[in-house]
This record gives C-alpha cells, structure tokens and sequence, in this order.
C-alpha cells in the first residue's frame, strides 16, 4: 500500500498559504533593500546587497543566524544562546536552550496551511508512473511509522537504521524517527552485505528498515536478502521491518515485520518529541583515509537550518517550484537536498529511484519535461556520460520549466559545464556548481546566491555562501592571503550545518579536521583562488577517492585487496577519468606461492571488493606489480604512482627517498604494457 504503484493525488497547484519567497530579482531593482530578498536583513543596518549581507553573515555571525533561526524554524522553546564553538577542539554547539521538532518544521506547519500541496513526487524506475504524495499524506504516513516504531520500543535516543531506495515510506521513515527522537542511519542501498552490517554494528542499531526488493535501471536487486546476511553478524538487531515494494514475497524470520500491514493498524496522530537543539538527529557514514568508515554526527536545528537556507538561496528556490535532486537518500546530497531542505522550506521535491540512461539516455529529460522540473541538481559523472550520447537526446524534450541547474559531488570540468548550460539549460539557465560534504551539512560555496547579473565562471565554485569564511593554508600551516593562488582548503570559522563528531569517536573527529591547522575546520580539499576571489576546487589531498561523486578511503578497498590469499600487499590510488572523475587503480604485489592466472585474479578482486564494499568501489585497472616503491622507512609512495598512471613523468619529483628508486622504472614498464593490452583488446 504505501510503496503501491498507483497515483495518489493530482497536483495541486493553487496554494492557499503564501510562504515568503527569494527572488533574487528583487535585489536589482533601483532603490530596493535586501529586506525584500531576505526578510531578516530589515534588521541589520547598512546591507545593501547580496555580498554585503554575505560579508555581515560572517563578521555579525551571531547575530545572522540568530535572526534566520527564529524566521525559519518553529520552536517549542526558544534558544538562549546562539553559539559555543571552538573549533580548535572540535567544540561545535548552536542554539542551545531551544527546543523544537524536525518533523514538525518539515511537515505539521506546511500542512496547518497548505495541506494539498504536493510534497514528495516519487519518480519510480518506470517513467510515466510516478507518485505524488501532498504533505498531509507524508504527515500521516509519518506518524504511522512512528507510533510503529514507538509500539516496538524504539524509543529518544535509539539509532534506526533504513536500508531501503528513494521512495516516499524512506522519507517518511527519516522523518519519524525525527519525530519520536530516535537518530537515523541510513545506508545507500546499494552496499553490500559486509559494509551494511559493519555500519549497522558501529551505529548500534537494533532496529532495521528495509524493503523486499529495490528497482532501479529495469534491475531487481534484493534488498531484504542482503539486509538477512548482514545481520549474521550484528546479533544486537532484534526487529527488521520489511516494506513491500514489488509483489514479489521474502522470507520471513521471528525478527521481520510486515511493515505494510502493521502500519495500518497504528494511529495517524504522533506526538511529536520535544528535541533539544543539539540532540542528534542522524548518522551518516562516509569513507576516510584509514579503512574505517566514520559516522558523522548531524544534530537538529542548526543543519535543518542550513539545509533549508543553502536550498532557498543557492537554487533561488520559489513557492510552487519542482525541486529535481536526483541523488539517492543514502547520501548526504539526498538527506539535504531531497528531503530537509526541500521539506522545510514547504516546496515539492522529486524522489528519482531509476538512473540517467534507463530507459534511454534522455530519461533526465524526459522526467524534467513530465514533471515540469524547475531547478534540477545531479551529478558531473552523470552530466559526462550523457554528453557523450549526443544531445538529440536532449532537445527532444521540452526543458522550458528549467530555471536553475546545479551540479554535487565532485569538480564539473569545463566541456561538461558547458554543455549542461547550453545543450541542456538553453543557455539561459545559470549553473550552480557547488562544493560541500557530508561533514558540511550543506553547500558552502556556489556561484549563487550573488548580486544580479553576477559572472559565473565555468567550473568553479566561486563564491562562500553566508556564514563561510574559506582560507587556504600554505604547506607551513600559514593562511594565504594573495589571490590567483592554491592551498589546502580550510573554513575559518564554524557555521549550524557542520558535522558535530564522529559517531563514538570524538578524537577522531578532531585529529581529522580541527588539528591539522589548529582554529580552522580542514577540509581534506585543495583549492585555487583566482585574481576575481573565486574558488575552484582541485580534488582531495588525503587518501580519498571520489567515484561518481561517492567517496571512498583507498585504505577500504586496499584492506579488501589484502584478504585474497593470493595477495602480498597493494596500493590503491585515484586517477583521472572521464566519466567517474576519478577511477581507481589498484597496484598488486602477490605472494611467491601465488599461481593464479591474472585475468581471473583481476576477476576475484573485482567480484570480492563489489562484494564486500560496493561496486562503484570496484578497481578500473589492475596492474600486478613485484614491488611497490617505498621509503626507507616502508611508507609507500602513492604519489609516485598517481604520476605513472596519469602519464606525467616528467613531474616524478625527487625518488632518492625510495629505498630502491629502480622499482618506478619497473611500474612504468608495467603501465604501458597494460595500456597496449587494453587497446589491442
């Protein structure tokens, strides 16, 4: 019932609530003040423009996001304090005294006024049958789910983890946990067994909520099987809620409940719980430098705060717009951009369950020209692998209800900005090309919001959005000062939407990213500041790789490689690729006794990382190497290789530190032969 297929309201289109609007046009009328773009701004003296107010934002910070949290948010109590922060030792604390309710700013106020207003629309893996659901729908569908949850002892305080796609009952999930103040943990659903019950196990569930099957590209995948061989090895998990999305019947154990059934019986009233400012509302876990994933800790107010503001403002997001991120839930772009900001702002957002080339390459615009999208949000890998198909794809479809473009995960080299502006946006679209992370909460820097007819810069991100000071730090830890300069990329200052720790490991938390430059927020990024003050991301400086947007340690997938018994050691790096933006390349030294043929040792890897981890984390190439090279002191040198594979020789910098310099000359010979074998295939 509540995945059914069928269409469940038509779209209402005359709102009878008038929620105030950010249209940025208004700053360019003559005479006209910022109050009329940001209500707020009437009470701070001397703003004329956007950068101005975005200059107060961050000198004033205190009183900014005072004034923004008691405009945007409803309370059940007020805050007392606006902020105690020092990010010197990862102290990170906002609006504390206040008490509120997420779900009840995502929802009950939207529907005290606008209950028929379309809330969710569920773009299914089939086009032509998507669901709408309006926010009274969600509302009750919320509370059913959590009275649910509430009869089977889930109570403030307990972590539930939802393994399940893009779908309204997901949201609705999040959301009553939200509302009965359990934290959630939601894991992509496209991980494996092994990865899903290691984050199940670090987040302490006991509770689980899945479905039978996921659909995604015409493909089955089953989900509830995975969700049973993970909990082999979490004995904590008592119960397991299994929603039905296909027709198709699971096997059911003592644990498993009828999720569909059960919420039918439950009231569709849930007392909201009064949640402290700072109490965690989720967990979400991404990859680091070291094998271990780390689960970020996301509070209440302060990231529901700036999830709702960075999605009006970057996307100058209007009353009655169709929001389009296409980004799964079990990602950050999804928690932020599909389903808090757009909920708490009361807009219609678009839950997309299939992928870009399903059921053709023009299934984007397809579902934009269907839908009436207004502002639409992917991902460079995405925009990459379309453009190759042609753009007949794209200008078959009406795209005219297109506004904005936005573009997450990873840095939009310039074709690919290009032709999403002028193939895909008519050149008439601006394109949005934002940098943050899970750790961030929401976007920090983007070309939007600016003053009007302000540049955008193809593939740069341009400009601090308010609250964000960003710095660049020289190699001796000093901030750098001069434009048209580099450096690794740090926040000067502590913003509502930021990641408050890692999930039962604070230490790592500030080793991670308030150490490394003590009094600044590290981001792991490197970045460039043009002569303009512009900003243009230059990709991770630690050992992370970024895969179609998802990050992912080198340090996972080599803990992986290592268990095949074949394997003595290996070293993972990244490198450029032309459709992920970065693939990974695997080094492998095997052991004397190994007698494997390398093509079906490529194979096992592969089969064993997709296995274990996911498959976007599978190697592109593998190259089986008798040595690595390393220092003396056995630090393997990973900048090396990255130079071997993207072919730049030239710049292999000093190797009299390697213990025998002769190895890179035995891994360069081994690359080209690789390369002549994959062309020759």
């Amino acid at each position: 019932m509540w995945l059914s297929c069928g269409r469940t309201s038509n779209y209402f289109t005359s709102f009878s609530c008038r929620v105030f609007r950010s249209r940025l046009d208004v700053l360019g009328r003559r005479g006209c003040n910022t109050a009329a773009f940001m209500p707020e701004a009437a009470g701070f003296e001397g703003v004329s423009s956007c950068s101005e107010l975005q200059e107060l934002s961050v000198s004033g910070g205190s009183s900014f996001w005072a004034a923004v949290a008691r405009h945007r948010l409803s309370w059940i109590s007020p805050f007392t304090t606006v902020q105690d922060c020092d990010l010197s030792r990862g102290r990170i604390k906002w609006f504390e005294g206040g008490k509120l309710n997420v779900s009840v700013n995502c929802l009950d106020r939207h529907v005290h006024t606008c209950p028929d207003r379309v809330a969710l629309i569920w773009e299914r893996d089939e086009p032509g049958s998507e669901v709408r659901v309006t926010y009274r729908q969600l509302l009750e569908m919320t509370c059913r789910v959590g009275n649910l949850l509430r009869r089977h002892g889930v109570k403030r305080g307990d972590c539930v983890t939802i393994y399940m796609p893009s779908c309204p009952l997901a949201v609705a999930s999040m959301l009553a946990c939200a509302r009965i103040g359990a934290a959630h943990n939601v894991v992509f659903a496209g991980f494996s067994a092994e990865a899903l019950s290691e984050r199940i196990r670090d987040a302490q569930s006991s509770v689980i909520i899945t479905v039978n099957q996921g659909v995604r590209g015409g493909k089955v995948t089953e989900l509830k099987r995975t969700v049973d061989e993970a909990l082999q090895s979490c004995p904590a998990v008592r119960k397991v809620f299994v929603a039905m999305r296909t027709e198709t019947p699971v096997v059911m154990t003592a644990r498993d409940v009828a999720m569909d059934e059960e919420m039918l019986k439950e009231d569709a009233v849930c007392e909201p719980a009064a949640m402290d400012s700072e109490d965690i509302l989720f967990l979400l876990y991404t990859s680091g430098s070291t094998g271990k994933p780390k689960g970020l800790v996301h509070t209440q107010a302060g990231y529901l705060l700036y999830a709702a503001l960075t999605h009006r403002y970057v996307f100058d997001y209007h009353d009655g717009d169709v929001f389009g991120c296409v980004a799964d839930i079990g990602w950050i772009t999804g928690h932020s951009y599909s389903v808090y900001g757009p909920l708490a702002n009361g807009g219609t957002t678009v839950l997309f369950e299939s992928t870009p080339i399903y059921p053709d390459p023009g299934r984007y615009w397809e579902t934009v020209q269907r839908l009436k999208i207004n502002q639409f949000y992917g991902a460079p890998t995405a925009i990459r692998l379309l453009l190759k198909y042609g753009d007949q794809w794209v200008t078959k479809y009406d795209r005219s209800s297109l506004k904005t473009l936005g573009s997450v995960g990873e840095p939009i080299n310039t074709e690919a900005w290009e032709w999403y502006y002028s193939v895909v946006g008519d050149r008439r679209c601006p394109v949005v090309d934002t940098w943050w992370q899970t750790e961030t909460g929401g976007i920090c820097i983007a070309p939007r919001p600016s003053d009007p007819d302000a540049e955008i810069v193809p593939g740069m991100a341009m400009r601090p959005f308010f609250g964000i000071k960003p710095v660049l730090m020289d190699t001796e830890g000093k901030v750098v000062t001069s434009n048209n300069t580099s450096g690794a990329l740090c926040i000067a200052q502590p913003w509502p939407g930021m990641a408050r720790t890692i999930h039962n490991n604070h230490q790592r938390f500030t080793e991670t990213y308030c150490q490394p430059y003590p009094g600044y927020f590290y981001t792991g990024d490197g970045a460039y500041r043009s002569k303009e003050g512009y900003y243009q991301i230059t990709g991770r400086l630690d050992d992370v790789i970024n895969v179609s947007g998802h990050r992912i340690g080198t340090a996972e997938i080599e803990d992986v490689v290592n268990q095949c018994s074949a394997v003595a050691e290996s070293a993972v790096i990244g490198y450029s690729h032309d459709v992920k933006g970065q693939g990974v390349y695997a080094f492998v030294v095997l052991k004397k006794s190994a007698d494997a043929q390398e093509s079906d040792l490529s194979r096992q890897l592969k089969d064993t990382v997709s296995k274990k981890i996911a498959k976007y984390a599978c190697p592109d190439c593998i190259q089986i190497v008798q040595r690595l090279p390393k220092t003396r002191s056995g630090k393997i040198m990973r900048r090396v290789l990255r130079k071997v594979v993207e072919r730049e020789l030239d710049e292999l910098g000093d190797l009299s530190t390697l213990d025998d310099p002769a190895v890179v000359q035995e891994i360069i010979e081994g690359h080209a032969e690789l390369l002549r074998k994959k062309q020759s295939q």
